[in-house]
């Protein structure tokens, strides 16, 4: 049976305050340098870029099968699950490593390949994990702008990877949901080798499930035959997963290995692997939740597109959208009318990036959208 927020809730009382954890948003407060607080189940959650519709049913029951499973460690099951993913993708599982959502697998990469000597590339904005890691750390790094359509800046961050480390290419690129096209990201990773011997490619495919542009293909298996290119994979978009914190990454043994000595051990655990092993078995899955976000994120396009907003062409689960005025206080209003959207993405500081929700949370959200912009002006 599919259990709902609100149904694990009333379970449990109802309140809040029995059990305030419930519906924590963290990751996107935590990078803009906000407190962490709890989200209450009635506010319409388009923050994140998560799956409204969570994990199938047929995961959940595989999390609630794996229950007895949780006094003993995850071997088994992330055996299973490498064994899974690699007939599902069709790579060697010598060639998979299995990370805390993309988040560890990136993190991991900066600091197997990134030195006092060797600087990060990477772009402005994008996903920031790496550049994160990369300043915590104290090494080096450098942001290139997204160019005027939004997309990766792929000239300027090749004439930027000359003696870098590793060059952090998220395709399609969140925050903005721009792709590139399988041409042109094979021609931009081929010139980044040549420009600089030593480094490493890390290509992101959190969205990858979502596109739609026919230019567009997995750099996969280019990852299993080029020792200087990776390729990172989440169960936290599509599957839905998020909280459950499930990720991979796909690349010749020897790369791999390099990193391995920075993960940390056993860091899967058993439900995550339980439910993404089930979930990868599911005929048709993947297809109805894109036709699902599809059908959603046409919507909201057309809202903002008919009250005469640009929006950058969306090859993800969520949209930017210009709205000729700072997103700091879009954002604020539509919180206080229990909407969430994302942060401010400097320096698009004029751009709102929406997730999108179901159907009936888009058409609630855009209500929402219309009244506060309304009510602004401009």
């Amino acid at each position: 049976m599919s259990v709902s927020r609100r149904s694990f809730l009333r379970a449990l009382g109802g309140t809040a305050a029995a059990l305030p954890f419930v519906s924590a948003r963290g990751l996107e407060a935590q990078s803009a340098g906000m407190p962490w607080r709890p989200v209450l189940a009635p506010m319409i959650r388009l923050d994140s870029n998560e799956n409204p519709n969570g994990p199938a049913p047929e995961a959940l029951r595989a999390i609630t099968e794996a229950f007895s499973e949780s006094n003993r460690y995850p071997d088994f099951h992330t055996e299973q699950l490498l064994a899974t993913i690699a007939r599902h993708f069709g790579v060697p599982q010598t060639q998979i490593l299995l990370g805390c959502g993309s988040t560890e697998t990136l993190k991991v990469a900066v600091e197997a390949f990134v030195t006092s000597e060797r600087r990060l590339v990477t772009a402005a904005p994008t996903f920031e994990q790496v550049s994160t890691t990369a300043t915590q750390l104290g090494l080096p790094s450098i942001a290139v702008p997204v160019d005027q359509a939004l997309r990766l800046d792929l000239d300027a961050m090749i004439a930027a990877s000359a003696g870098a480390g590793l060059v952090f290419l998220c395709n399609p690129n969140n925050p903005t949901s721009t792709v590139h096209g399988a041409d042109t990201m094979r021609g931009a990773i081929d010139r980044i080798l040549k420009a600089s011997p030593d480094v490493i490619v890390l290509v992101d495919e959190a969205y990858h499930e979502y596109v739609d542009d026919p230019s567009y293909q997995s750099m996969l298996p280019l990852a299993l035959t080029e020792p200087r290119v990776l390729v990172s994979r989440t169960f936290s978009k599509i599957h839905g997963m998020a909280g459950l914190r499930l990720g991979f990454a796909v690349g010749r043994p020897e790369t791999l290995q390099r990193m391995r000595r920075h993960v940390v051990p056993l860091g899967v655990n058993v439900l995550a692997a339980a439910a993404a092993t089930t979930s990868l078995g599911l005929a048709g899955h993947v297809e109805q939740e894109h036709a699902r976000n599809l059908e959603a994120k046409r919507f909201t396009v057309g809202f903002f597109e008919s009250a005469g907003y640009t929006v950058a062409p969306s090859e993800a689960n969520f949209i930017m959208a210009d709205i000729r005025r700072s997103v700091v206080g879009f954002r604020e209003a539509c919180r206080k009318k229990d909407v969430l959207i994302g942060r401010p993405f400097p320096p698009l500081t004029n751009y709102a990036r929406v997730t999108i929700g179901t159907m009936e949370e888009m058409k609630m959200a855009t209500g929402v959208f219309r009244e506060v912009l309304t009510t602004m002006g401009g």
